[in-house]
């Protein structure tokens, strides 16, 4: 028996229940594949579900307005991921006349579409023998193989996508969907589940206790941090917020009131006042830390209550703004 029909019989009885499945949608495929990139399936389910009732076709997407786009994204990160996609549903729109390319080549063509992404939509939604190598698939790969290649280093990952295109066998699209649960279910990062693994008699790393050995992903730079203190200002069930620059980091979306540094008492009533806020009360001050793909926001968080009058340069939220959770956890 070949490892990929081991995979494929677990896979059967095993694979989880997630709402996007099933379907053979190619656009159902993309949202998806899109919202899983960096975050866990279990928290993309209510995301997804939200996402597709307001924008249920291609169509609706490529005509959404950003601001409301990017509030239905808020909570998933990453918000490059959304603006992308819209504009490979507006690529789909225009140039296909709503409907999707069918082959891995033609996908990549779209905006936002790399390799794994085209390979999930041409295996799931088209049967095509494709298969989507991601971080998961790495990971089983070079445990199967005791392959001490670099996974970060592009000819390692083209040489697994060959090695798999030729054993894509004739489910594609449950083979790619096999190896995503295998690797998030029982294949781990940290402490595998080799007992419960189907592909346990094909393992070299299980039959020499190397596990922990692979995958190797070279040496990780050290992210560089940032401090911050950010102001939550509250007035009622609102709180203060203005719009970020539309280039850089969480560019277009809304933040609250900060500055550079972690500023001392006597700055902070500085700013303040600077600011134009008008305190109800004493405030109150708590720590809290954001960690993005590059840098960590080490953020001193000045907590407080005001009066709800117009503050120059920035307005109170309503509700439709999008906030990036950065911000939103300064609020808890």
């Amino acid at each position: 028996m070949e490892f990929t029909d081991a995979l494929l019989q677990w896979y059967d009885s095993h694979k989880r229940a997630l709402p996007w499945r099933g379907a053979g949608d190619a656009y159902a495929v993309l949202v998806s594949e899109i919202m899983l990139q960096q975050t866990r399936a279990a928290a993309v389910i209510p995301y997804y579900g939200r996402f597709m009732t307001e924008l249920p076709t291609v169509e609706a997407l490529a005509a959404c307005d950003e601001e409301r786009l990017l509030k239905l994204w808020e909570g998933l990160g990453y918000y490059s991921r959304a603006r992308n996609l819209k504009k490979c549903a507006q690529a789909v729109a225009e140039e296909y006349g709503g409907r999707f390319p069918r082959t891995a080549e033609q996908l990549q063509k779209l905006p936002g579409i790399g390799p794994y992404t085209a390979g999930a939509i041409a295996s799931i939604a088209f049967g095509r023998p494709e298969p989507a190598v991601d971080g998961n698939v790495l990971r089983v790969m070079a445990r199967l193989s005791e392959d001490d290649g670099n996974v970060t280093d592009q000819r390692v990952r083209d040489r697994w996508t060959a090695f798999l295109r030729g054993r894509m066998g004739d489910r594609p699209g449950d083979l790619n969907q096999a190896f995503m649960d295998l690797g998030s279910l029982v294949c781990l990062p940290k402490g595998p589940l080799c007992d419960s693994c189907p592909l346990a008699s094909f393992c070299g790393a299980r039959a020499h206790g190397t596990q922990a050995l692979y995958p190797n992903r070279g040496e990780k730079k050290a992210k560089r941090q940032e401090d911050l203190t950010v102001f939550a200002v509250r007035s009622g069930d609102s709180f203060l917020i203005r719009r970020r620059p539309k280039t850089g980091l969480l560019s277009g979306l809304y933040e609250l009131p900060n500055r550079q540094g972690h500023l001392s008492r006597t700055e902070i009533g500085e700013a303040l006042t600077e600011l134009g806020v008008r305190p109800l009360g004493a405030w109150e001050i708590v720590r809290r830390q954001h960690v993005f793909t590059h840098v960590i926001w080490s953020m001193q968080v000045v907590r407080l209550n005001a009066e709800l009058v117009e503050v120059p340069g920035y307005a109170w939220y309503s509700g439709s703004e999008p906030v990036p959770e950065a911000f939103l956890k300064c609020l808890r």
